[in-house]
């Protein structure tokens, strides 16, 4: 019989609609596969069987009465543990937040449901999204599919890895410096961050509130397409004031051809110290294999990059210190025993409760705020980031997507980079996109040629233009379907795009 890892979520719905199988017998392969895979992957931080198993029975419900079902009816999918989710813990994978019960949910996931989506669980992360690797998790860290002995990337890499260890066909993460594409890169699934605005942020907890964005992950760019039409449908939420109206027609995207439009390609990124030699020889493929489609290929320049890091390690800290100064061990979260008075309390509650990660952030933040020391850092890092916006506005007067590697190195070992400047560094090649604000998104172009490992190419689009993503994306993703294919096997293989980590190919998770 086949296997749920073998089915895009196109396809999953299309059954669904069909009577080919129902909703309840896809969710019970979904949670099968997890029951088999997770011991190993370690994704999850909650499973929920009966949430998934009761949102199944109300598709099953609505499919017998004749209703025409929704888009993605049936198809199981993750939600990233910083987003609320009624009936779930919302931990942010830190013991601050170990009990906290969600008491609503959050617009994107509940958009996620009007779809028809079922909710299987909420995926690890790094402790309130700061990190590269997931590794900062208060509770276990997560496993890449592909060598369990190598990081997911980060921060959404428990979303990332459940999809590609085929226990779900999407997922949902958040990005605010690259944490759904460096991951995305790491585990080789479809990773889209969206412009910011896309998505609201309503029912997510923040990290950096300019620099958040909710994005899909899944096996194909259809797939993130179908995902990012759901979770825009709704237009502008009045819960969230930076959400903004955009028009569903990212699957319509995904079906457009590239011929006659220019890729931009940024001579500085692909000499970049720290670059891998796999991961700059896979890009120029992906390069080749865009032009071979039809797209002419131009230089860009984009002169303020080298500032890039610098301006997000300022507005990213004194933005996370600002929205963590509400778990003070006094309102929610997790409170010390037995404190003489609140200011004890709310010390030894902060001290014990956050991770050396979360603390070394919010540190940072306070002191770049501090009197005297705000008009040094502060106040030039948001004139950096006018003058990075500035430079990505005129390259999208010469292209019309920018081409680039969504991380220098294929996934590290757990534990191989300690020192926090040398991780941060991890994320060089995209956090200049949320810096400007803009949408860009990973697509796997292959295995690389010493680490046997996935490699991603990162494109990146003007502002609200993201359906260019898809089609330029889906475009890759076609041209370098061959790369994928010394790794495919019957029960791996999917429609388009890269096969679920062999090593978890059809393990668990048959349909009866």
């Amino acid at each position: 019989m086949p296997n749920v890892d073998t089915m895009t979520a196109r396809q999953i719905a299309a059954g669904v609609a069909d009577g080919a199988f129902s909703a309840v017998e896809i969710t019970r392969s979904a949670l099968d596969a997890i029951a088999a895979r997770e011991s190993e992957v370690q994704a999850f931080l909650q499973v929920t069987p009966e949430l998934a198993l009761e949102a199944a029975a109300r598709v099953d419900a609505a499919h017998a009465s004749g209703e025409k079902l929704p888009p993605l009816a049936g198809v199981p999918f993750a939600v990233k543990d910083n987003m609320n989710l009624k009936g779930t813990r919302t931990t942010c994978a830190s013991r601050m937040l170990e009990t906290y019960e969600s008491p609503y949910t959050a617009t994107c996931v509940s958009r996620m449901l009007a779809a028809g989506c079922i909710p299987v669980g909420k995926a690890n992360m790094d402790e309130f999204a700061f990190g590269s690797s997931t590794d900062s998790s208060a509770f276990h860290p997560t496993n890449n599919p592909w060598d369990v002995a190598r990081v997911p990337g980060g921060s959404s890499g428990g979303s990332a890895a459940a999809v590609a260890a085929g226990m779900v066909p999407l997922a949902l993460g958040s990005d605010t410096g690259g944490s759904i594409r460096q991951p995305a890169s790491f585990c080789g699934v479809v990773g889209l961050k969206p412009t910011y605005g896309t998505v609201s942020r309503y029912g997510v907890v923040a990290f950096g509130s300019s620099l958040d964005q909710v994005g899909p992950f899944g096996r194909t760019v259809e797939d993130v397409a179908l995902a990012m039409d759901a979770l825009i449908v709704g237009g502008h939420d009045q819960y969230d004031s930076t959400s903004q109206d955009v028009a569903p027609q990212f699957a319509a995207a995904a079906r457009a051809g590239i011929e006659g439009k220019r890729v931009g390609i940024i001579p500085a990124f692909m000499d970049a110290e720290g670059l891998t030699p796999e991961v700059r020889n896979a890009i120029k493929r992906a390069t080749a294999a865009l032009e071979a489609a039809g797209a002419t290929l131009v230089e860009v320049e984009l002169p303020h990059l080298d500032a890039a890091i610098a301006a997000y390690y300022v507005i990213g800290p004194a933005e996370a210190f600002s929205n963590l100064a509400r778990f003070d061990g006094i309102r929610y979260g997790y409170q010390e025993p037995n404190c003489a008075t609140l200011a004890a309390q709310s010390a030894l509650s902060r001290a014990h409760g956050f991770g050396a990660e979360a603390k070394r952030r919010q540190m940072l933040g306070a002191y770049l705020l501090s009197s005297g020391v705000y008009d040094k850092y502060y106040y030039a890092a948001q004139k950096a980031r006018t003058l990075i916006t500035e430079d990505y506005a005129r390259a999208f007067e010469q292209a019309d997507v920018l081409l680039m590697p969504a991380a220098p190195q294929t996934a590290f070992r757990h534990g191989e980079i300690s020192d926090p400047t040398q991780m941060y560094l991890s994320d060089m090649y995209t956090i200049s996109i949320n810096i400007a604000g803009n949408g860009g998104v990973t697509v796997p172009v292959g295995l690389g040629e010493d680490s046997g490992l996935p490699v991603g190419a990162q494109l990146v689009a003007p502002a609200f233009a993201d359906e260019r993503l898809v089609t330029f994306g889906a475009a890759l993703e076609r041209a370098c379907a061959e790369a994928w294919g010394a790794c495919r096997t019957d029960d791996a293989a999917t429609a388009a795009g890269a096969p679920v980590a062999p090593a978890f190919a059809g393990k668990g998770g048959e349909l009866a």
